[in-house]
């Protein structure tokens, strides 16, 4: 450190601008006389031969009429330009015909561990998955129903075809509503697919057939996002909207938004169902993940009908509004 400290300080008093013009004005002095001196003569044109000492010196490149010297030697071969070895045409090295993990490992459970990992990242013509996002009993004002909707796909990541169900009915009267669809599901960007098909009916009371279309996806915030058209044989035009959001709590319990909103683009008598809005229902849900595949949740929801809807639930003495507990489970397989 004494020696760093030294070395420093002698650079910084050689730098100085004090220690130059010192320098400068004792070359510009004339010289003592002496036997090993040269003359004045000769000192005053090697002092005008000689640049100006104003610390540090920068001498031009390729000056011929300045003393070569190990310094500006140096400095030269530093601003050299760099020869680039040319570009060989030489081949790949081989893909590696063994695997190293083989040697500590059995090589036929390594090879099956390979085929899966190759198989879950898309390398594989055909996936599968069946989730179940309702399951619930609701406990509402003296009359508990049931209630479920999901989806089955196979496929890759691009292209699959897509399976839906959802319904509910009331625990004394039974099925009230049900409807299957059978969609072709491609992506047309990394977040959404757009999705087409047939959708039936199957419920007791009138049964339509629908031409199906629409999108579903993750939209920005993390919102799960689906929205269809349906176009019926009949020439009726219905619509549905529905979004969910969950927040996570813990890394166990998520709270999850929901809404679905049913819309109708003219009066169906035969489905008692009026022009516009016609239902809205919203939920909370909490969810405790028992494992990543399962997950029993409780919450609370509220159906109300709207416009024309409302006044031929009303004329049949139906409730408009309805609030309940819910209790169910969601899984995926």
């Amino acid at each position: 450190m004494t020696r760093t400290w030294f070395l420093s300080s002698l650079w910084m008093l050689l730098a100085s601008p004090a220690f130059a013009q010192h320098r400068h004005e004792q070359i510009a002095a004339p010289a003592q006389a002496s036997p090993a001196s040269p003359s004045p003569e000769v000192t005053e044109q090697a002092v005008e031969a000689m640049p100006a000492m104003d610390w540090p010196t920068e001498i031009p490149a390729g000056d011929s009429t300045m003393p070569e010297s190990p310094i500006m030697d140096h400095a030269a071969h530093v601003h050299q330009p760099k020869k680039r070895n040319p570009v060989g045409n030489a081949s790949p090295p081989p893909q590696p015909a063994s695997f190293a993990a083989d040697s500590v490992f059995d090589p036929g459970a390594m090879a099956r561990a390979r085929a899966q990992l190759h198989s879950e990242h898309g390398g594989s013509a055909a996936l599968s998955k069946v989730t179940i996002n309702l399951a619930e009993w609701q406990v509402q004002d003296g009359q508990n129903s049931y209630r479920w909707g999901g989806e089955a796909w196979i496929g890759g990541d691009l292209q699959r075809l897509v399976f839906k169900s959802e319904g509910e009915g009331a625990a004394e009267e039974g099925l009230e509503q049900a409807e299957l669809q059978a969609l072709y599901s491609a992506a047309i960007d990394p977040y959404f697919d757009l999705q087409f098909g047939i959708r039936q009916d199957l419920a007791s009371g009138p049964r339509r057939t629908y031409a199906t279309m629409g999108v579903e996806g993750l939209a920005p915030y993390w919102v799960d996002l689906q929205a269809a058209a349906f176009l019926s044989t009949h020439g009726e035009v219905l619509a549905r909207l529905e979004a969910s959001w969950d927040l996570r709590l813990t890394q166990r319990w998520i709270l999850q938004t929901r809404a679905e909103a049913d819309l109708s683009a003219q009066t169906v008598p035969a489905l008692e169902l009026g022009s516009g809005l016609t239902s809205l229902e919203a939920g909370l849900r909490l969810r405790y993940q028992t494992t990543r595949r399962v997950a029993p949740y409780f919450g609370i929801s509220s159906v109300r009908m709207f416009g024309g809807t409302a006044s031929r639930a009303r004329l049949t003495g139906r409730d408009v509004e309805q609030t309940g507990l819910i209790f169910g489970v969601t899984a995926w397989f």
